[in-house]
């Protein structure tokens, strides 16, 4: 591998502007140079944008599966081949998430998130696992397994805490008994407490964000929004979530999930340092449309992937997104009315402050690592480089 890494001739995306015909360096995998000037570096690698936008990799903290493959279906070769399939759309770094389950189950995917995370060289980095339930509310379940769901066990979140340091966030139930001392608990451990599949009000959701439950996961999809008690009315996760100044939002922006009314609202009321796009995606995306299976191969939900998005088989409720990051980023410029800008910082920037990686990642800024990707005006994707390397090149794949 060459020690330089040169960009010549891109609109980059910078944390405060964009540099037109600008110049990008990268060396041993981290960048050491953003600006206008051309310089010459004999035995570069050096690539032509050609006037495409160059941006950060993108950051996805929500997703399941892709390719073909899930990561509940406890494999290195999900994993890889899933790290591989999302960075073809522009992802450099991502969190593998579980579904509800047994605990033997998630202790054996945080055994195979270990394994795959030192095999994984041509795919989207596996930056630590993201736990989703089993701690749910019965009636916010969702495409959740109803046979797994139950209420926070402090022995048993102990024990699968304290068997990988490979967990960096966990989404809960707020509101049900013992889930506050989650949040506590998790914090203790540097891990992030979650919002998720949950019926809490909006004194429950305050009472959770000062434990910790700083973030809701897919905002809108299994949580409250206002409802009536004995006449009386009380907001839900959803206002909360608004009215929680500080509160960070998961966004599904596939269009379908969340129409475009909704993505603006969100983004009027949040802005885009409060929000970070997630595809929240299952095994099918980046596959044709077609029957498939939600979870694991062998004893998962089998669902139906149909216009854009997963369905449960009677089509009474959505099974699972089949977004690609790309799509994500597109649709938030044409369907929100999202400047560019705002959208890549949704999905570099906010998520990497939102995991503690800001430091390292999610910003064109000499020091960073050199993950970048590089699109054109409709945000196709032509390279995804991963500290200084090409794992997907375009141009590759239409000559092959």
């Amino acid at each position: 591998m060459e020690r330089y890494l040169k960009i010549i001739n891109a609109r980059i995306l910078t944390p405060r502007r964009i540099i037109n015909e600008g110049t990008l360096i990268a060396a041993e995998g981290r960048i050491v140079y953003v600006g206008e000037q051309n310089q010459e570096l004999p035995g570069a690698l050096e690539i032509d944008a050609e006037g495409r936008f160059l941006a950060p990799g993108f950051i996805d903290l929500h997703v399941h599966g892709g390719g073909g493959y899930d990561f509940m279906d406890g494999t290195e070769e999900a994993f890889l081949q899933i790290a591989a399939t999302h960075a073809q759309y522009g992802t450099t770094a991502l969190y593998p998430t579980t579904l509800t389950s047994e605990k033997q189950r998630l202790l054996d995917t945080l055994d195979v998130f270990e394994s795959a995370q030192q095999r994984n060289t041509h795919g989207a980095q596996l930056l630590g696992m993201h736990l989703e339930g089993p701690y749910f509310a019965m009636n916010q379940r969702g495409a959740q397994d109803p046979r797994y769901i139950r209420n926070p066990d402090p022995e048993e979140y102990k024990e699968v805490i304290g068997y990988s340091r490979a967990i960096k966030r966990w989404s809960a139930a707020p509101e049900l008994e013992g889930a506050i001392e989650l949040g506590q608990f998790l914090l203790s451990k540097n891990v992030l407490p979650a919002i998720a599949h949950t019926d809490a009000v909006y004194d429950e959701v305050v009472t959770a964000f000062e434990n910790g439950y700083t973030l809701a996961t897919h905002f809108y999809s299994g949580m409250s929004g206002v409802s009536r008690r004995n006449g009386y009315r009380y907001a839900g996760v959803i206002e909360s979530g608004y009215l929680i100044d500080a509160m960070d939002v998961e966004v599904i922006a596939d269009g379908i999930h969340l129409p475009a009314p909704l993505l603006k609202l969100i983004v009027k009321i949040k802005g885009a340092d409060r929000i970070a796009l997630i595809t929240d995606a299952m095994r099918a995306a980046g596959m044709p449309e077609g029957e498939s299976v939600l979870g694991g191969k062998t004893n998962g939900l089998k669902v139906i992937v149909d216009k854009g998005v997963a369905w449960l088989p009677d089509r009474s409720s959505f099974a699972g997104s089949v977004a690609t990051a790309d799509r994500l980023v597109r649709n938030m410029v044409n369907l929100a009315d999202v400047p560019l800008a705002d959208a890549v910082r949704m999905i570099t920037a906010t998520p990497a402050r939102i995991m503690g990686i800001d430091g390292q990642k999610g910003a064109l800024v000499a020091g960073k690592d050199a993950d970048l990707v590089l699109f054109d005006a409709q945000v196709h994707i032509h390279k995804t480089i991963i500290g200084g390397r090409v794992v997907y090149s375009r141009d590759a794949v239409n000559a092959g």
